[in-house]
């Protein structure tokens, strides 16, 4: 259900300081920045001109809005407008907005004295000063309005926590002393979840709940408890269920508790239903008489009884019984007042003045007699018997129902779902396969003899089985097969023997160990069967080796490298870097060093870009001076 008044949709409403910050930022952000002192006059005043009307137009923007969405207490429901007056004071609410509006027009004054002035200005440094006297008055009439915008925010705070109650719709008014069952009621009749505990007050503002019935949707009002004194004795919590009872077009539900164990006595609670009985002038009245598990009506004395039943003949109220402990007759409750308030509803429509003109506009129309034959309602057979058909009438149709209990029953009766196929020949209906194709039964295509030969075949499997003919595990092949399995055999191997030859040309793929760990590690021994295996004499060089091992000084004869040795050394190291380039997708050293160098060259470029350009942010003024100078105290005056 949605209510006619949303108050949650009201803009926040920001401090004095923070609006004239958004204001002038707004100011710079969105009007040219830059003027120089050798610009034309004309120029220099129109930017100037401009700069002071685009800050009385935004501040004029930010007034509208406020002004337009908080609700005018002359325009809105007289509840909304009592309760406001309630909550808020309708005096001091009514001046926060005068204020707001006395200043949107002082701003537009002095915005249209100071453009006047600018047009007449003579110099850049005229018209800057004109302009900066322009802004500085319009910020010191929003600072003076400070108590107005934070009393405003407040206010619009607590508006949007309201509940959003329809003045006109379906409405169920819950109202008594605290503590007597309110909220329980509306917490098992709606999908409200008021809080509730056993003592009073509990409830300090409406709630709302909603509900379902008769497949129209009610509103469900629990008030704040209200007690016995003057009106203007009561306080905020209880003035709030006095406006909803005075405004609210609904059904009044009192509810009392007889077992007193809300602290009031019963004749304490008779007395303020008849205090507050004016409020429920030409409103349906139900007397809810609550806790009925702990006591009863018939079980209160005649004195209190009496008092009970003078509400009833008086004052034309129902009297219900219930109990939210057990929850014994709430819902009747809930109908027998919503049956008496739809009622309500509809005789207040009756005797309004609108009816004449809806009745008028209904028409309904009559036939008039074709013939003077006399045509009586006929009802069939049947037609009023539980079951479609009468089970008597011999005349009626066979149901499949029938056809089961004569076949035997569930369970033993298969239904015959052939039987109402529409096909060109009878006969066709219950053939083995059911199939037609191109208007031919395929059944009638089938070998007859089939059946026939299949025993045929099972009789030979089983003389074939008993002989021991599939006895044999070897596998039966034709020399179709085998041929084909040869070829697949033959294709595998010489598959395996080009991989082997690619992996052979291509070199090891196992890591190459460096020589520093080589030599670390080899023995001269080892050396001397490598360098044998490759046919070089490597006596002369292991000699050596060992020499050096026991300290010995090698003559000048002995120091010159053996050729055959160095020729060796320079095989081995080539292959070595040869095998490592092809590797790495080289030929050789000269081309790996050209592409590290390459690779170094392109990287420059992405070093360039990755520093900051033209196209990154770039805040020229970090601390505007709009926003950050002003009256210094004792310090520095660099506002940097």
């Amino acid at each position: 259900m949605s209510s006619l008044y949303n108050f949650k949709k009201i803009e926040p409403v920001p401090t004095a300081a923070d609006f004239i910050d958004i204001i002038l930022s707004k100011t710079q952000r969105k009007t040219p920045t830059v003027i120089r002192k050798n610009y034309n006059i004309g120029r220099i005043r129109q930017f100037y001109m401009r700069k002071v009307k685009y800050t009385q137009d935004s501040f004029e923007e930010k007034f509208k809005n406020i002004l337009d969405e908080f609700p005018k207490l002359d325009d809105v429901h007289p509840f909304y407008a009592d309760l406001m007056n309630v909550l808020y004071d309708k005096d001091h609410y009514k001046l926060a907005l005068g204020q707001i509006n006395t200043a949107r027009h002082l701003i537009d004054q002095v915005a249209k004295d100071y453009v006047r002035l600018l047009k007449f200005g003579d110099s850049l440094y005229r018209c800057k000063q004109l302009k900066r006297a322009a802004l500085g008055r319009m910020a010191t009439i929003m600072k003076r309005q400070k108590d107005s915008l934070a009393y405003l925010e407040q206010v619009r705070q607590h508006l949007s926590r309201l509940p959003s109650i329809d003045p006109n719709t379906r409405t169920l008014l819950i109202c008594g002393y605290p503590n007597v069952g309110k909220s329980s009621f509306i917490n098992k009749i709606t999908r409200a979840d008021v809080d509730v505990q056993p003592y009073a007050f509990t409830t300090k503002s409406l709630f709302v709940g909603h509900m379902d019935y008769k497949y129209m949707r009610w509103q469900v009002i629990d008030t704040p408890g209200i007690l016995d004194h003057p009106l203007e004795e009561r306080n905020t919590i209880e003035m709030q269920s006095i406006t909803a009872m005075a405004h609210l077009r609904s059904a009044i539900m009192y509810f009392m508790d007889l077992s007193e164990q809300c602290g009031y006595s019963i004749e304490d609670q008779v007395k303020l239903f008849h205090n507050i009985k004016p409020l429920f002038a030409n409103k349906p009245i139900v007397l809810v008489i609550n806790k009925i598990d702990q006591v009863r009506p018939e079980d209160l004395p005649a004195e209190q009884r009496a008092l009970i039943e003078e509400i009833m003949n008086q004052d034309n109220a129902t009297v219900l019984t219930m109990s939210c402990y057990n929850e014994e007759g709430v819902m009747d409750v809930r109908n027998s007042a919503c049956d008496k308030l739809l009622a309500a509803r509809v005789e207040m429509k009756m005797s309004g003045n609108k009816i004449n003109d809806v009745i008028n506009k209904i028409h309904l129309a009559t036939p008039t007699a074709r013939d003077g034959i006399a045509r009586l309602p006929n009802i069939p057979d049947g037609a009023l018997s539980k079951t479609k058909y009468d089970p008597n009438d011999p005349n009626r149709p066979k149901l499949e129902k029938d056809l089961e209990v004569e076949a035997g029953g569930a369970g033993v009766y298969s239904v015959d779902v052939k039987k109402k196929y529409l096909l060109g020949d009878e006969d066709w209906k219950y053939d083995t396969i059911p199939e037609l194709w191109e208007g031919h039964n395929v059944a009638d295509f089938i070998d007859p003899e089939i059946e026939e030969k299949l025993e045929a075949l099972e009789r030979e499997e089983e003389r074939l089985e008993k002989e021991g003919f599939y006895d044999n595990n070897e596998p039966i092949m034709d020399e179709e097969e085998e041929e084909l399995r040869n070829t697949a055999d033959a294709i595998r191997e010489r598959k395996k023997l080009i991989v082997q030859a690619h992996r052979t040309a291509r070199g090891s793929k196992t890591a190459i160990v460096p020589k520093k760990v080589l030599a670390k590690n080899a023995t001269v021994d080892e050396m001397n069967d490598h360098l044998s295996k490759m046919g070089i004499d490597a006596n002369a060089a292991v000699e050596r080796t060992r020499a050096s091992a026991v300290g010995r000084k090698r003559t000048r004869a002995e120091a010159i490298p053996d050729e055959a040795v160095k020729d060796a050394d320079a095989a081995v190291r080539d292959e070595v870097v040869t095998r490592e380039m092809s590797n790495l997708g080289f030929r050789n050293v000269k081309q790996k060093k050209e592409a590290d160098k390459q690779k170094k060259l392109n990287q420059v470029q992405n070093n360039k870009m990755g520093k900051r350009g033209e196209a990154d942010r770039n805040i020229q003024t970090k601390m505007p001076k709009h926003l950050f100078s002003g009256k210094t105290s004792m310090g520095s005056r660099d506002r940097r």
